[in-house]
Parts: structure tokens; C-alpha cells; sequence
């Protein structure tokens, strides 16, 4: 695994509640990093600091806010405005699952707030102040879904495919200044995202196969896939046309929605959630 100390002492993760978030924040306590802790449960983020400090003598700075709203992105970039900052972990994200006919505007329009516009902010914000520093690294997380509009899952597609296109941008421009960007597109992760999602995700990869695969990448690639089952699926799906990657995932998609829905009563049941904090 890279040694991430090399960015400097700090690093802040958003979505740390949760799945991805959280498994990131602990290996890089682990490997000696202090860490922002970022996500909108507050008791969640204290159990966290205080189990890493303990375990790896680090220091943590809880930041509870909600990244759909704006003053939520103000509070992050404020309060780390003189923290030396090496490593930002964009992990903060939700997916709904429904067509344009069953999902909410209000709830679609929050998703693109947390998906999109807070990661461009945030991008925005810690590229000056890495190219400041002279090092650093952004890590911004897409999935497999944003290569094509998937049927069932437009919305979230399209953010992904956002979140994809900035950081193969910014890694070209922030390279010169020694900044590191990568571009994580993961599949299907066994997290809080899949039952809040209605999804039965299955045989997912874990949240820390994900974390692992991410470190190990940083400073070496520009994009990475992390776990068997999302490698796979980007193999066999690449050759195909476009319009037919769509047509599969949209089924694939339909499938985990359907035995979602046969394994828990209807009033668990929900088209759209936050996931990681």
C-alpha cells in the first residue's frame, strides 16, 4: 500500500459515517494520518474519532453537516481553512432507483447537490489549497454506472458521469503542480447504499477492498475499478456498444430492485436514500 504520509499529516474524508467513507478514514488513521471526519450524523462520527484515536493514536476533527445544503459545504471549507490538509476523500454520496416517473424531484434535486455540486465545490475548493502546498491528493469516487445512461437509475448515472469527467480533467490539471487525482469507479459495494437504495446488491465488494484498492492507486493511476465483481463488469461491458451497456445494466439494475423488494415488507421499502453520511 502507498505510504499516504507522504501528503502530509491531515486527511478529510466526507461520507465517513458509512461504507466507503469509513473504511477510507480507518486505514488512513492507520497508517498515522490524522483525519477530518465529515458526514451529517454527529454520534456516529464521535463513536468513529474516538475508536480511531484510540487505536491509532491520531488526531480527528468531527465536522457534522449536511452536504445537500450549501451552508453544509461553507461549514467544511471554513473550518479547515488553516488545517494542513494533504489528502481529501470525496466519498459523501446517494443513489435513488426508480424511473423519472416514480422518483421524487425534490429528492433527485438532492442528490445532485450531494452528488455533484458539493464535490465540485469541495474540488474546487482543496485543488488551490493543494497546489498551495506544493503535494496532495484528491480522490473523487464515480462508479461503473456513470460510463452510460442507465434506465432505472438515470439521475444517479448522470451525476457519476459528472464526478468520472472532473477528475480525469483535474488530474491533468493538477499534475504539474504535484497533485494527484483519482478517479474511483467502483460496482456494486456492500454498504448502507444498497438497502437505502432498494437495491439488493448480493455478492457486493466490501467497503474495505474498496479503501485498499484506492490507497494502493493513488499516485499511480489515473482511474481504478476496485473489487473482482466491478472489474468484470467493466471487462465484459466495454466492447459493447454504448446503447447495449445501457440495456444490460438497466436489467442488472431491475433485478437487484426486484429481490430487494421480495425480501422486505412494503413499508421498508424505498426508492431513494443517503448514503455514507
Amino acid at each position: 500500500m502507498n505510504d499516504v504520509q507522504r501528503y502530509g499529516p491531515w486527511a478529510l474524508v466526507t461520507g465517513a459515517s458509512d461504507g466507503i467513507g469509513r473504511a477510507l478514514s480507518q486505514h488512513l488513521a492507520a497508517q498515522g494520518l490524522n483525519v477530518v471526519l465529515v458526514a451529517r450524523w454527529r454520534d456516529a462520527l464521535a463513536t468513529l474519532a474516538a475508536d480511531l484515536s484510540a487505536a491509532h493514536s491520531v488526531q480527528t476533527n468531527v465536522l457534522a453537516v449536511d452536504l445537500a445544503d450549501p451552508a453544509g459545504v461553507t461549514v467544511v471549507e471554513e473550518q479547515t481553512r488553516t488545517m494542513d490538509i494533504g489528502i481529501v476523500v470525496l466519498a459523501a454520496g446517494f443513489g435513488t432507483t426508480g424511473t423519472v416517473l416514480e422518483t421524487s424531484a425534490d429528492e433527485e434535486s438532492a442528490l445532485v447537490a450531494v452528488n455533484v455540486t458539493a464535490v465540485m465545490r469541495l474540488a474546487h475548493t482543496f485543488a488551490s489549497r493543494l497546489v498551495s502546498r506544493g503535494t496532495g491528493a484528491l480522490v473523487l469516487f464515480g462508479s461503473i454506472v456513470g460510463w452510460q445512461g442507465v434506465p432505472g437509475q438515470a439521475n444517479y448515472a448522470a451525476s457519476k458521469a459528472y464526478v468520472q469527467s472532473l477528475a480525469e480533467g483535474l488530474h491533468g490539471e493538477l499534475r504539474p503542480f504535484g497533485v494527484d487525482v483519482l478517479a474511483v469507479a467502483p460496482g456494486p459495494v456492500g454498504s448502507g447504499f444498497g438497502p437505502r437504495a432498494g437495491l439488493d446488491l448480493g455478492s457486493a465488494t466490501s467497503p474495505d477492498t474498496v479503501a485498499r484498492s484506492t490507497l494502493a492507486a493513488l499516485g499511480r493511476r489515473r482511474t481504478v475499478v476496485p473489487g473482482l465483481q466491478g472489474t468484470f463488469l467493466t471487462a465484459a461491458l466495454r466492447p459493447l456498444p454504448r446503447r447495449l451497456r445501457s440495456a444490460i445494466l438497466s436489467r442488472v439494475i431491475a433485478g437487484m430492485r426486484l429481490r430487494s423488494s421480495a425480501s422486505r415488507p412494503a413499508a421498508e421499502q424505498t426508492l431513494g436514500c443517503r448514503h455514507g453520511g
